[in-house]
């Protein structure tokens, strides 16, 4: 009887994936914010203008799910982030989420934790700008 609740039992975590149109990260951590898996672009193709590729993107997800299901995790929060101030996410985002619900992952949440600038630094050129 014990055996079957365990089973039964869904062990969540969140997915955090920041694309930007160079890179693509992502990083898992269970619902405390332990780490439990972290796979960049850059650990799949040494070659810089294919890091932020879809098709490297379901490579990243491939080594994910590996690392997930050997730790039971069975459904996700996912967080995508974009690069500050763009106006969408990278391509890799919408590949990795495709290709985690094929292998069978269950997808609680989508939240787009993109940061937006309110004002930014100072511009350079002093109180009366650039006098040419």
């Amino acid at each position: 009887m014990e055996e079957e609740k365990k089973k039964d039992k869904e062990v969540e975590a969140v997915m955090n994936i920041y694309t930007s149109f160079n890179n693509t990260l992502v990083h898992v951590t269970d619902m405390s914010g332990k780490t439990l898996s972290k796979v960049t672009g850059g650990e799949i193709t040494k070659q810089d203008r294919l890091k932020a590729n879809p098709t490297i993107a379901m490579f990243i997800s491939k080594k994910v799910e590996e690392q997930l299901k050997e730790l039971g995790v069975t459904s996700l929060y996912v967080r995508i982030r974009a690069k500050t101030g763009s106006p969408a996410p990278g391509p890799g985002a919408h590949s990795i989420i495709k290709s985690l619900t094929r292998a069978g992952f269950k997808i609680l949440n989508i939240l787009d934790t993109t940061r937006n600038p309110r004002g930014g630094p100072k511009n350079k050129g002093g109180r009366r700008g650039r006098r040419v």
